[in-house]
């Protein structure tokens, strides 16, 4: 590379020389000329400091003892760059941060817009056989000050935009939706914009344990989401990011089914506390229970009577096929619960049930999930839950950041939904509010492919099967094909 360089030198200086000479008046090539014996002055110095470089790193090595080979060795082994593209990047690293970053004192923010079209076949919605929809967010996480010099804290700010209902069936579903992102007030024409998370959270790290242990103690409390902290998934969790059917985005039976009693947009106020201990670097169990307004509290009403609880212990690492992977167990009650018999009434009733979540890699680029819930309590359309997938990252077909999803789910209707449902009139107009009888499982199916366009844009096409839906054998299943585009920092 040197020898490259100390022939490329004279003759990228000849060319300019020449070139410059060639295209200036008389007059003016006497300044040329002495600006070239500067530069030639000039690379001569390079050269001698090149050379006495050389020298100085060979002294070095003769001193230590080691080949240049294994000089080079050291040195990444201690942490210093192995070469000089990497000497570049660890400068990059410790630039100083800009005036932006210094202004914004740690303060992160980040932000997407999801816009969905789904198209369904004639006859199986009421109205248009297509929807269009957006939604966008905007998150803003802001650390604070030391708390008594014992633990950190910070702010979270989440405000949610979006227009659109999304698909609505001839037959009613067990899954509410096969688009998660459809965000609207009353009336598709209205925008909603809304302050969907606000809350504050502690954390104050424990003394080290002999076994290398970093245990902390968390609490969170304010206006949430709790499938941000309950229930998660790495590859079924965010309906703009994987799957777009509420069924596959969280426990149907919290979600879908109504057992967290959340306001109409999935938010309600409540308290989270939290124990973690990281035995290990990829070895970690926290245990997690919040309580959190269920019902009419949901809205910030009698918030915290009989509200909603969940409890969740959870464990992270390589257990299975020294791969990473997530397994988490929680169990939940509500006494604020809208029963599917009464839910156009102001009396509620009570659910109890149990849910597992578990996302595993299992090979190099494939990961699978599954979920389960069982409600034991309470008047639910559909008392237990399985969905399972798969997901397929792009690297396998030269697409690094692809990925290819794939769903099952299978809902089976309660005993008590299928005795009553054909002649149920819950709201007295005249009018059975189900109208069919219920004597199996819904179905579902997802397909999707991510397409990532770059960093901040995501093109993604879907293609949904419900099966059976709302348990009825005699219903046609529904089909229905999307497009789904996501922008975002």
């Amino acid at each position: 590379m040197k020898t490259c360089r100390l022939i490329a030198r004279p003759l990228l200086r000849a060319a300019l020389v020449a070139g410059l000479v060639n295209s200036l008046p008389a007059h003016a090539q006497s300044e040329v000329q002495k600006l070239n014996a500067t530069l030639e002055q000039l690379l001569k110095r390079m050269e001698q400091l090149e050379a006495a470089n050389k020298r100085l790193q060979g002294e070095v090595d003769r001193l230590s003892g080691a080949k240049p080979a294994e000089a080079t060795q050291q040195q990444a082994a201690r942490g210093g760059p192995a070469d000089p593209a990497a000497g570049q990047a660890q400068a990059d690293d410790a630039r100083q941060p800009s005036k932006l970053e210094q202004a914004l004192g740690g303060v992160s923010v980040g932000g997407s817009v999801a816009m969905v079209s789904q198209r369904a076949r004639r006859g199986e919605t009421p109205d248009d056989k297509s929807q269009l929809n957006y939604r966008a967010d905007f998150e803003v996480e802001v650390p604070l000050a030391k708390v008594a010099e014992v633990g950190h804290s910070k702010l979270f700010f989440h405000v949610r935009a979006g227009q659109g209902e999304g698909l609505q069936f001839v037959h009613p579903t067990l899954t509410a939706t096969p688009n998660s992102t459809a965000f609207s007030l009353q009336n598709g024409d209205d925008s909603a914009t809304l302050v969907a998370q606000a809350w504050y959270q502690f954390s104050r790290p424990l003394g080290a344990r002999a076994s290398g242990a970093q245990p902390s103690l968390e609490a969170t409390i304010g206006k949430i989401d709790p499938f941000v902290f309950f229930d998660q998934n790495e590859i079924a969790d965010s309906e703009t990011d994987a799957f777009l059917n509420n069924v596959f985005v969280h426990n149907p039976l919290l979600d879908s089914g109504g057992a967290t009693g959340a306001d109409r947009y999935g938010f309600q106020p409540g308290l989270i506390a939290s124990y973690a201990s990281d035995a290990k670097e990829n070895d970690h169990w926290k245990a997690s229970i919040g309580v959190f307004g269920s019902g009419a509290g949901a809205s910030f009403g009698p918030s915290f009577h009989k509200p909603f609880a969940i409890g969740q212990l959870g464990y992270s690492g390589k257990a299975l096929l020294r791969r990473p992977g997530n397994y988490r167990l929680y169990a939940w009650a509500n006494g604020s619960f809208a029963p599917y018999n009464n839910e156009f009434a102001r009396a509620t009733g009570r659910t109890t049930g149990i849910g597992v979540s578990i996302d595993q890699q299992v090979a190099e680029g494939l990961s699978v999930f599954t979920r389960f819930g069982h409600a034991f309590s309470g008047d639910v359309r559909f008392d237990n839950a399985f969905t399972f997938g798969a997901q397929l990252a792009g690297h396998r077909w030269g697409r690094q950041d692809d990925r290819l999803g794939l769903a099952f789910g299978w809902l089976d209707t309660s005993s008590g939904f299928r005795a009553t449902a054909a002649t149920l009139d819950a709201d007295a107009d005249g009018v059975p509010d189900f109208g069919y009888s219920p004597t199996g499982a819904e179905r579902n199916v997802e397909l999707y492919y991510a397409w990532q366009v770059n960093a901040n844009l995501q093109i993604s096409p879907n293609l949904q099967w419900i099966g059976q839906p709302g348990g009825d054998r005699n219903a046609r299943g529904i089909r229905v094909l999307g497009l789904r585009a996501v922008a975002g920092f």
